[in-house]
């Protein structure tokens, strides 16, 4: 007799399927007493019939049988749609290689020769529980995983509108692109290569016929970076002047410019000491004087100014200097140059020169200069556009590894 320790509990409903009532019945005895839940058809119709209202681990089905015959019912249960996978086996008397081939090309799983061993029976059942027990783990592991995917596309859907939102907030940072002073004119552009970035580009009226502007390019490009420059641009507010870091109020109540350098160190300050950030970055600010056309500004790390002269050609101008926010005793310098009424004055971060191409090859300053020089006639706006339509193509039309911002500052006359 054959005993319960055989009982595989990834086949608990087995369906045996033969025309011949005595085998069915001898089978279905057999499997009773390992424990099974058994359901007998005496043909193939009569086993879909079945199929098609319950549930079955394993069919045992002869092969040969009037009507539908045991491959046909395999065929018809495989296009059948189940969320489970059925074990069959075939019961015959066949045994040449081609028989078998059949019967493995629609779906047998395995074959059992007639007349049947109730040990083989036993062995048979067994292999196909493993083999079940396998299926279910991995369709319950996939259940997981489609479970996981859906919540995580949830989670990132709401991290999506945030980031979108937070694009929104980060270009409002940038509240004016324009500005005309008469004597001269600023203009900004700033282009996150992903959702947010950490680029920061701006200007503001530091008195006494003095324009302050600055491009800041922190370190990274996620959602840190991007909460630093929200940070930074409240440094730098002109809608703020009693918490402009650059401006010093006076005893008559008016704001005096902080020299460019100091600016720079006190920012450090803040960086290193303060706001103890895992982040720095780079930096160019500085006034310009719109009665003599002078500007006096500090380089921190950032990318050389560009000064395109009323001929179109441009010349980088620039000595270097420390990033801000990596050295607390970090000393920074100041640089002063003069602009002739109708040149252009340009910081820019250095998605613009570290630019690639589809080989890898960056564009580097001598071809950034080039882009400027192409489109030099173009007002501010329209060069912007130009600058980026050819970064573009030379980058192959491929995405923009890097935050892109520039300021562009036009100086017109003395007076």
């Amino acid at each position: 007799m054959l005993g319960e320790s055989v009982r595989t509990d990834s086949v608990q409903r087995i369906l045996v399927v033969d025309d011949s009532r005595a085998q069915r019945s001898l089978m279905s005895k057999s499997l009773s007493r390992q424990g099974y839940e058994v359901e007998e058809a005496d043909s193939g119709l009569e086993a879909l019939k079945l199929f098609a209202s319950q549930e079955f681990d394993l069919v045992l089905s002869d092969w040969m049988m009037p009507g539908m015959d045991g491959l046909e019912l395999c065929k018809a249960i495989r296009a059948h749609k189940s969320s489970r996978y059925v074990y069959f086996i075939l019961l015959t008397s066949k045994t040449d290689k081609g028989a078998v081939a059949r019967g493995l090309d629609v779906g047998a799983d395995d074959f059992l020769a007639k007349p049947f061993n109730p040990d083989e029976l036993r062995a048979r059942i067994a292999a196909g529980g493993r083999i079940l027990s396998m299926e279910r783990e991995l369709q319950e592991t996939n259940r997981l995983v489609s479970s996981a995917l859906t919540e995580l596309k949830t989670l990132y859907d709401s991290v999506d509108r945030d980031l979108v939102e937070a694009r929104k907030m980060q270009q409002s940072l940038v509240r004016e692109s324009f500005r005309d002073w008469g004597r001269a004119e600023v203009s900004l552009l700033l282009k996150p290569c992903g959702h947010v970035g950490g680029d920061l580009v701006g200007f503001f009226d530091a008195g006494e016929d003095h324009i302050a502007f600055y491009s800041i390019d922190v370190s990274g490009h996620g959602i840190a970076s991007a909460l630093l420059t929200a940070r930074l641009a409240s440094y730098l507010s002109e809608g703020s002047p009693t918490h402009n870091i650059a401006l010093i109020e006076n005893e008559d109540g008016n704001h005096k410019r902080q020299p460019p350098e100091i600016v720079a160190a006190q920012l450090n300050t803040l960086l290193t000491k303060d706001m103890l950030s895992e982040h720095y970055f780079t930096m160019l600010f500085g006034y310009l004087d719109m009665t003599a056309g002078k500007v006096e500004f500090t380089q921190c790390g950032h990318p050389n100014a560009v000064v395109l002269n009323r001929s179109g050609q441009a010349q980088f101008v620039g000595q270097g200097g420390m990033p801000i926010g990596l050295i607390s005793a970090a000393e920074f310098e100041r640089q002063i140059m003069t602009l002739q009424p109708g040149e252009r004055l340009i910081f820019y971060s250095d998605g613009f020169t570290e630019c690639e191409d589809t080989s890898g090859n960056q564009i580097e300053e001598q071809g950034f200069g080039e882009i400027l020089e192409k489109n030099s006639g173009l007002t501010n706006d329209m060069m912007f556009d130009a600058m980026v339509w050819d970064l573009d193509r030379f980058a192959g039309g491929e995405e923009f590894g890097d935050d892109l911002s520039c300021v562009m500052l036009t100086y017109k006359s003395r007076t």
